[in-house]
């Protein structure tokens, strides 16, 4: 009934496939690089298809909502007057003069995290969430949601792989706080003290939840906080390439 967003990772004969299906994040932590391995999807990033998507079958909107993007929510003062607009074939703004239509609310409403799909939804694609509708109506979210995940592919067997070379892999409560070169630093940092202890990577993953808490003597020394759920994966790459069984 409810709905999650999935990220998952397979280490297979000297390949690490990366599957992100939902606002979750893994990068690849080495000593001199940082690399994304998957990019979230939210009704931000995946504008242009939800777009296209209530162009072809504008039935979806049930006349309540505008496929069109504007800059700011419009109001009746702007009938007439010309303002910004993105519809799903523009990758840039133009201009168009206001509609009664345009007034409806937005298909996509906010920017950034406060993005919403039906001002609802933070997230476009994951699984579950047949029975999600807007609130107090009839209007199905679930048409607009993909499930299909995009898929990276990293070729661990041409890596000189160490010790410390990581994926680090959590939810969006981690990266809504933390950058992707402060969580690097982060590994980086204690990693080679911790060499010993059998228990560093799960000792590091919990590091980095401590580390959206907000405490002042944090790792990061920002106090920053995470509202949302924080799950993070710490996982050692090493002994992973040349044709090693799947894990």
């Amino acid at each position: 009934v409810g709905g999650c967003t999935a990220l998952v990772a397979v280490s297979l004969q000297g390949k690490l496939y990366v599957a992100n299906a939902g606002d979750s994040r893994a990068i690849l932590v080495r000593r001199d690089e940082v690399r994304l391995l998957s990019s979230e999807f939210t009704p931000e990033t995946e504008r242009q298809r939800i777009q296209q998507l209530a162009f072809v079958y504008p039935e979806l909107l049930a006349g309540e909502f505008t496929r069109l993007e504007f800059p700011r929510r419009l109001k009746g003062d702007d009938l007439g007057q010309k303002v910004l607009f993105r519809d799903h074939h523009m990758s840039g703004w133009s201009y168009k003069r206001v509609e009664k239509s345009d007034l409806k609310y937005p298909l996509i409403h906010g920017q950034g995290r406060q993005a919403r799909l039906l001002g609802t939804l933070a997230v476009s694609r994951g699984l579950g969430d047949h029975q999600l509708r807007v609130l107090d109506t009839n209007i199905q979210l679930k048409p607009f949601l993909l499930s299909v995940p995009q898929v990276t592919v990293l070729d661990v067997d041409q890596l000189e792989l160490q010790e410390e070379d990581v994926v680090v892999m959590a939810t969006d409560g981690l990266w809504d706080v933390l950058s992707n070169e402060q969580v690097a630093w982060l590994v980086r940092s204690f990693l080679p003290g911790n060499q010993e202890d059998p228990h560093r990577f799960s000792e590091l993953a919990k590091m980095l939840i401590h580390s959206t808490q907000g405490k002042k003597d944090g790792p990061t020394g920002e106090g920053q906080v995470s509202y949302d759920d924080v799950s993070v994966f710490v996982i050692p790459l090493h002994g992973q390439g040349q044709g090693s069984s799947g894990h």
